[in-house]
């Protein structure tokens, strides 16, 4: 909320900068910047809505697309919609803006499971105190053809969640370990915490991907999605990050 007040106040200043004229993108991009430290402006460019730009802000929860007149006077803070073409154009700066390179995952960081050909791909950051992480697995467990990766990433709001995340990572099994906990509640017997594991790496990754919830699913070609989705959803977009 922070920062869409500051927001708001730097889209005033522009517009009282400006007078009635145009305050232009260098105005607006100057005001906002000013008045929200704790984010950049990472880009103002015309919308496809004339009199209406597009500001792109990074801030510490990950980037921000709002919308501002041209004097500067108003700000739109929503999704824009093509109606004729029946897109959503806010989404799909989002997706371009919030896309990962696959290719650059650490994986070695994850548990591996291979499913039918394996040739589809998909990584998930997951809690193992997460509700929806554990509602997200029996979805995942109805894929095929597919090559999981996922991510041991414990939150701070679930003090257990690192020992588990440990005790998963040094079992014999870590597939089997991870869908024993997941599905059935059970911790693997035998396992230690100690052993060398990527718990720490995982949380600076998700913290550079900024990954502020779980369930966090990641598709091959970037795009990416929070929070539990069904099984045909996913295989969906499996399907089209995979053409």
């Amino acid at each position: 909320m922070r920062l869409i007040t500051l927001l708001l106040m730097a889209i005033g200043m522009a517009a009282a900068q400006a007078g009635a004229a145009d305050a232009g993108q260098a105005g607006i991009r100057k005001a906002v910047q000013a008045l929200a430290p704790d984010a950049k402006v990472t880009e103002v460019a015309k919308s496809p809505v004339p009199g209406l730009y597009e500001v792109t802000l990074k801030g510490p929860r990950g980037p921000l697309v709002v919308y501002v007149t041209e004097q500067g006077g108003h700000v739109l803070l929503g999704e824009l919609l093509d109606v004729k073409e029946r897109r959503n154009l806010t989404a799909e700066r989002m997706d371009r803006l919030t896309a990962v390179d696959f290719g650059k995952l650490p994986l070695k960081q994850a548990i591996k499971v291979v499913k039918g050909n394996g040739k589809r791909k998909l990584a998930v950051f997951s809690d193992p105190d997460c509700p929806y992480c554990r509602k997200l697995e029996p979805e995942l467990s109805k894929l095929d053809n597919v090559t999981l990766y996922t991510f041991p990433y414990p939150l701070p709001m679930h003090a257990d969640a690192g020992r588990k995340s440990k005790l998963v990572w040094c079992a014999k099994d870590r597939a089997k370990a991870w869908d024993d906990l997941m599905l059935r509640g059970r911790l693997p017997e035998g396992s230690k915490t100690d052993c060398d594991n990527p718990v720490d790496e995982n949380l600076a990754l998700g913290a550079e991907l900024n990954v502020t919830g779980t369930p966090a699913i990641i598709f091959a070609n970037g795009q990416r999605i929070p929070g539990y989705v069904e099984a045909a959803r996913i295989e969906q977009m499996l399907d089209r990050a995979d053409n």
